[in-house]
């Protein structure tokens, strides 16, 4: 699991880079990788089922992947695409393809249907996530923002 996280992480990184991800994000992005992969490899070890376990991993990528754009100051959509791309569904469409060439037509049709469902549960958790508001995440930035000033204001009278 540990290797699989840390190709995760280089993945990210290296589909940010092709993204053209700002180089101050590029860690962020892997974290975000990370995360996703995470979560995805948990949900599937307990639920045994890659569309309800991607589902869960991008909706724990959703959140975080906010979460990041309001503390980074970057649209969400710099960490959300880089961190979506351990989970795309890109050997289920190979696979889709491969076995209509070899018209094996069945197993093509159940591997297409299960490709499709993976990216409908990616679409769904993202959807699902973004219909939060904005100022819930706002909120926790700007209360650590005034318990710095706070600090900050306590700190400058002392040392009058």
């Amino acid at each position: 699991m540990i290797i699989q996280l840390i190709v995760s992480f280089i993945a990210t990184i290296a589909f940010s880079v092709l993204f053209s991800v700002p180089r101050k994000e590029y860690l962020f992005c892997g974290i975000c990788g990370v995360i996703s992969w995470f979560f995805y490899l948990i949900s599937y070890n307990v639920l045994s089922s890659v569309t309800y376990a991607s589902l869960i991993a991008t909706i724990v990528l959703t959140l975080a992947s906010r979460v990041f754009a309001v503390n980074r100051r970057v649209p969400v959509t710099v960490f959300l695409i880089a961190g979506i791309f351990p989970l795309v569904p890109g050997a289920g469409i190979y696979y889709t393809a491969y076995y209509i060439f070899a018209n094996e037509i069945n197993t093509a049709v159940s591997k297409g249907i299960e490709t499709i469902g993976i990216a409908i549960a990616i679409s769904f958790g993202i959807m699902l996530v973004f219909a939060i508001p904005q100022k819930l995440f706002l909120m926790g930035k700007n209360r650590i923002k005034a318990r710095w000033m706070e600090e900050g204001m306590k700190q400058g009278e002392n040392k009058k």
